[in-house]
């Protein structure tokens, strides 16, 4: 006599899971991909003059690591191992190429001041380590996750650097003067230097700083 063997499926993990939402909320702070991995300085030092240009950079970051992510998770079980950098690279230039294309026809102004920035996401280490690092190694929706909170760790980083220099090197924000001239008529005179790249490494270095006094796990023993 046979015996019937009913088999039990496991439960299936919430979309947002506990572990689902490290995803989300770790790079945003304990492993920032600027101030902790020390990934994508390049543009939190170049484009962050002004808060416009960090939005824009911080939106095509966004769109392309979560396409890019996505796509690469639902064919990495059909790339070869030995080109697996050289798709990661197809797929990046091309989100790359629609995101500088939708700029230029919106916002050619902002795509201008971006200029080869833009382009230089290809090369960005925070997308091209998440491509290798997880993507590749990890279902759809938890690398969407992924990208989502890498990207917005990122984001928050430039918009905190653009707006102390924009503010304090221009009286500005997005381009609009917010500072009354009252203060400039008691004396008040914007800080220059604050435009220059050096400062944007100061403000990052002080948001590492930060960072490092409130979570001493950070800091690494020597």
């Amino acid at each position: 006599m046979s015996e019937s063997v009913e088999k039990v499926k496991a439960p299936s993990e919430p979309l947002f899971s506990k572990k689902n939402k490290k995803l989300i909320t770790d790079p945003l702070s304990d492993n920032n991909p600027i101030t902790i991995q020390v990934l994508g300085i390049c543009s939190a030092l170049a484009i962050t003059v002004q808060v416009e240009q960090a939005f824009f950079m911080s939106a095509s970051v966004l769109f392309v690591l979560i396409f890019g992510n996505l796509s690469i998770s639902l064919l990495r079980n059909l790339i070869p191992s030995r080109v697996r950098i050289i798709v990661q690279l197809v797929v990046v230039a091309s989100l790359v190429i629609i995101v500088n294309e939708v700029l230029q026809a919106f916002v050619p102004d902002v795509s201008e001041k971006l200029s080869v920035f833009v382009g230089l996401i290809i090369t960005n280490c925070i997308i091209m380590g998440r491509f290798e690092a997880f993507a590749m190694g990890n279902k759809p929706w938890p690398s969407v996750l992924d990208a989502v909170g890498n990207a917005v760790g990122y984001a928050w980083i430039l918009l905190v650097v653009a707006i102390f220099r924009e503010v304090l090197g221009s009286g500005k924000f997005w381009g609009m003067e917010i500072l009354p001239q009252g203060f400039y008529e008691m004396g008040y005179m914007n800080n220059n230097l604050m435009i220059l790249p050096p400062m944007a490494l100061i403000v990052v270095g002080i948001i590492i700083w930060i960072q490092r006094s409130k979570n001493p796990t950070l800091v690494e023993e020597h």
